[in-house]
């Protein structure tokens, strides 16, 4: 929460910031700051804005998680651009058609999708401040040329940019726009510091939690513990008889209480007194669900993938190998608890939210208001973690529900608990495994059938989301089916981060060392063989196992596990050394190799590989959510524990050198990361983990 000083200081950084044309930063009410400032700005095009004091202004269409996005996109703009790196800010714009027409981050896209697009606006914004500079000077444009923030003539004149950007944008866009070839990238491939770690350091970044609007009011809901279930009655006649409690309404998902500030609002919160109609999950279990799984998984299910004879092969073969695999639900867990500030009036609505999905949180709040698209405002801020969570926007329909109620501005603040018992989480999954080898122990057929809900509540998402990583699979197996089943149980579920390649992912490369101990080879040599087809996996593998000494002694007790992924368009191999003593597991080093296309900033590449690591061993360690009565088990961290520091791992990062389009980076290294440590983990006791978490 911002103190008084702290929102002084931002007041009085913002004044000083107007006066020399400034676009950066938000304002102590929330609201976007360039009212003077924009006015002396130059428009070149949706991403850029030039100030007369050179300030260059990157408007940055995606959303900042963490993942290194306003980095990223300001490298791409920058780099066609040609500007002083050093006078370069950034702001996130509000709903455009400009940018696309679904606003958001989603699937480690940000920059796959910015790539060319970005790298285009840069390139037609120089060209066309380098025309107005021949203009200016009578020369010839081809012969003139753009540097560090200003254009240079064959005479040697030189005029900046903040000179010439009022000239320029009044031109048009060019038709005919060359991209520099990569052997001329002077920013794009090298490392380089984050844009917004100062603002972070000093408070001057805005998260949800930090927007204040005048006349502010504070909110949290009571909703029903067991999902589906609702409202019957409610007496709040205690609740408002709190101190500060302005408030109580009732709403779709449960009973808002309206307060002064959130404290004053979660204690009033308790002294409700509600009647719930739990519905028809009032009797759900872990349990019960994973018996259900287990009894679908005997039938056949759609299919999703199938080459050969698979079952015919198999029930023939003379060398069977069977196994089942079980991952749990799991939570999200961002640091930063979810939260959104509305102010809804009679012919508008505003909303500041940390949000991953800018265009979803406008159509809820349409939605909901009944209001037209341009009298509805989003301001995108700084997220404290969002994981997939944060792309749903039923947090964002909850505060402009009660601002709506109420007739004033209100923020909504999610309680941990709320966070952790009201997720839409990463569905729980069951898959069973059978496959036969063939005479010299290679795999001549494969079957997976996968019981998984349907990710986000949307059964035809299933072929593509519930069973990814298994039906894409990339080994060279002749005969190959793959089957599922869409067990829909009632928990709400929802994308998270690497969606289905999570758990599917350690299914998969289990197995595959299963298979490779069978026949009696190296897991690593298996995988080569039967990645022979996958050059850009296979070299990633090598690297991996390189770098990892695979196959050199190690102390007494540990073992070394490796595993391999296919997906958001980059291609991950890690190799896990563990070791058990008294039975505890301990993840001493990980070493991952990647390619991921064309590196932008490699720092950022090595920081999202690190940050993918320490979440996906977190989920594989000690990640469950437990259902009993219809609701869940786990209420905060001290029964939902992440890794702690004296937990981590060392771990290597080795960047495969590549050419081609980049690939997503922040989903890449989650999904090897269990199958590699339980794979280790068996090399070292001869174990073998078939169900997360692992301790």
């Amino acid at each position: 929460m911002s103190s008084p000083a702290r929102q002084f200081n931002r007041r009085a950084f913002l004044k000083s910031a107007a006066a020399s044309g400034l676009l950066l930063g938000f304002d102590f009410t929330g609201t976007r700051l360039a009212r003077g400032a924009e006015a002396q700005a130059a428009r070149l095009n949706a991403w850029i804005h030039i100030a007369p004091d050179e300030t260059v202004t990157l408007f940055i269409h995606k959303a900042e998680m963490g993942q290194g996005t306003v980095t990223s996109l300001s490298m791409l703009l920058a780099e066609e651009l040609e500007c002083d790196w050093s006078r370069i800010r950034t702001e996130f714009p509000g709903i455009d058609r400009a940018y696309g027409p679904n606003q958001g981050v989603v699937g480690s896209a940000s920059i796959r999708t910015s790539w060319q697009p970005l790298r285009r606006a840069g390139a037609a914004a120089r060209l066309m401040l380098i025309q107005a500079a021949a203009q200016q000077w009578g020369a010839d444009a081809a012969r003139c040329r753009a540097n560090d923030g200003a254009v240079t003539s064959p005479a040697g004149a030189r005029l900046t940019y903040g000179a010439l950007a009022d000239a320029a944008a009044k031109l048009p866009v060019p038709a005919a726009i060359e991209l520099k070839d990569p052997s001329q990238f002077t920013i794009i491939g090298k490392p380089r510091k984050r844009l917004d770690t100062p603002d972070k350091v000093n408070g001057r970044a805005m998260f949800g939690i930090d927007v204040r609007v005048p006349g502010m009011l504070r909110a949290v809901v009571a909703r029903c513990p067991v999902f589906g279930g609702k409202v019957a009655s409610f007496d709040a006649s205690k609740a408002k008889q709190q101190p500060g409690v302005k408030h109580v309404v009732q709403i779709s998902n449960g009973v808002a209480v309206v307060a002064d500030n959130t404290w004053l609002a979660a204690q009033a919160r308790n002294a409700l007194e509600i009647r719930w109609d739990e519905g028809a999950n009032a009797n759900q279990s872990s349990a019960a669900i994973s018996r259900l799984f287990a009894g679908q998984a005997q039938q056949p299910g759609a299919v999703a993938r199938k080459e050969g004879d698979a079952a015919g092969v198999i029930g023939g073969g003379a060398r069977r190998i069977e196994a089942v695999y079980e991952a749990p639900y799991l939570a999200h867990a961002p640091m930063e608890p979810l939260n959104a500030t509305a102010d809804v009036r009679a012919d508008s609505c505003e909303v500041w939210a940390s949000t991953q999905g800018q265009t979803a949180a406008h159509q809820e709040a349409m939605r909901i208001t009944g209001l037209p698209g341009d009298k509805v405002k989003i301001h995108t801020l700084y997220m404290g973690g969002g994981f997939g969570r944060r792309a749903r926007s039923d947090y964002i329909g909850e505060a402009v529900e009660i601002s709506k109620a109420v007739g004033a501005p209100v923020q909504l603040t999610w309680m941990r608990e709320d966070d952790m018992q009201q997720d839409w989480y990463r569905p729980a999954s069951y898959a069973r495994f059978a496959a036969s080898l063939d005479a010299d122990g290679w795999p001549a057929a494969l079957h997976s059938r996968v019981v998984c809900p349907p990710f986000g509540g949307l059964r035809e998402g299933v072929s593509r989301t519930g069973v990814e990583g298994i039906a894409d699979l990339v080994y060279a197996i002749p005969n190959v089916l793959v089957d599922y089943h869409a067990a829909d149980v009632g928990i709400p579920v929802s994308y998270w981060r690497s969606v289905g390649y999570s758990q599917n992912t350690f299914f998969l490369e289990s197995f595959i060392d299963e298979m490779a101990l069978a026949a009696g080879k190296d897991p690593l040599e298996f995988r080569r063989r039967l990645l022979a087809n996958s050059p850009r996996l296979l070299t990633a593998l090598n690297l991996a196992a390189e770098k990892a000494g695979w196959g050199t002694p190690l102390p007494a007790g540990r073992g070394r596990g490796i595993a391999v992924v296919n997906n958001i368009g980059s291609f991950t191999a890690q190799v896990a050394e563990v070791s058990a003593p008294q039975g505890k597991l301990r993840v001493h080093k990980v070493v991952c190799a990647v390619d991921c296309g064309h590196v932008v900033n490699p720092s950022g590449v090595e920081q999202q590989i690190q940050s993918g690591i320490v979440y996906g061993l977190s989920a594989a360690l000690k990640g469950a959510i437990t259902i009993d009565k219809g609701r869940v088990q786990q209420d905060n961290f001290q029964n939902y524990d992440v890794l702690r520091i004296d937990e981590m791992p060392v771990v290597e990062v080795h960047i495969v050198q590549s050419t081609a389009n980049p690939g997503g980076i922040g989903e890449a290294a989650v999904p090897p990361i269990a199958a590699a440590v339980a794979n280790a983990l068996c090399a070292a006791t001869g174990k073998r983990v078939r169900k997360l978490p692992i301790a």
